[in-house]
C-alpha cells in the first residue's frame, strides 16, 4: 500500500456504517500494528483527530483508546510490533494527548499490578477469556493447561487478566467511554487475521 492511498483506506474504514462507532481508528492502527507497519499508524492518528476529534477532550480520548487498543493486541500479534506502533504513535502525538510516566495511569494497570491479589487477576483472565471464547473457551483452556507445561494456561489467564480484561478508565477523560467488548473482538480477530488462524 502506498502512502498515497493510505487517507482514502482511512476514510473508507471511517465511512463504514457497519462499524461501531469510534472504532475505525482503532481497526486501522490494529490492523497496521499487526501487518509491521508502524510509520503508519501516526497517519492514522492524525486522520482521527482531523475527523473526529474536535475537542482537546476527544482528541486525548482518540489518542488513549489507539494506545490501549495496541497495548491489547501485544498478547495476539507481538508485543514487539506493538512496542514499534506505541513508539511510531508517541512520536505524532502533541505532548498534550501522551499520558506521562508515573502520572495516575486511566488505566489503572499499575493498581492490578501492585495492589490486587494475583489470584483475582488469574480468576478476572478466565472469566474474560470465557466470555471471549464461550461454548469452547473450557475446552481450549483445558488443552492450554495439559500442552505439556501449565505455563501456557497460566499465560493466556495472565495476558487475558492484566491486559485484555482491563477496562478502568478514567470517565471523565475518555469519552465515549471504554473500548467495549465488539471493539476488543475486531483487534483481536484483526490481530489473528494475517496468521490465517
Amino acid at each position: 500500500m502506498s502512502k498515497a492511498s493510505l487517507p482514502s483506506l482511512l476514510s473508507s474504514i471511517r465511512l463504514n456504517p457497519n462499524l461501531p462507532p469510534q472504532s475505525w481508528y482503532i481497526i486501522a492502527g490494529v490492523t497496521l500494528s499487526t501487518l509491521n507497519r508502524p510509520d503508519d499508524i501516526p497517519h492514522v492518528l492524525q486522520h482521527a483527530i482531523e475527523q473526529d476529534g474536535g475537542s482537546t477532550k476527544m482528541q486525548i480520548s482518540i489518542a488513549r483508546r489507539m494506545r490501549e487498543a495496541l497495548i491489547k493486541a501485544a498478547p495476539i500479534g507481538g508485543l514487539p510490533k506493538s512496542i514499534n506502533a506505541l513508539f511510531a504513535l508517541k512520536r505524532a502525538t502533541s505532548q498534550d494527548l501522551v499520558d506521562e510516566p508515573l502520572e495516575n495511569s486511566p488505566t489503572k494497570r499499575s493498581v492490578d499490578v501492585y495492589d490486587v491479589p494475583s489470584s483475582k487477576i488469574l480468576q478476572r483472565g478466565q472469566s474474560y477469556f470465557d466470555q471471549i471464547y464461550g461454548k469452547v473457551s473450557k475446552r481450549v483452556m483445558g488443552q492450554m493447561d495439559r500442552s505439556g507445561t501449565e505455563d501456557l494456561g497460566i499465560t493466556a489467564r495472565l495476558m487475558y487478566g492484566y491486559i485484555l480484561s482491563n477496562d478502568a478508565v478514567n470517565p471523565q477523560y475518555d469519552y465515549p467511554p471504554h473500548l467495549p467488548p465488539p471493539s476488543l473482538s475486531f483487534f483481536l480477530s484483526l490481530s489473528l487475521a494475517h496468521e490465517k488462524v
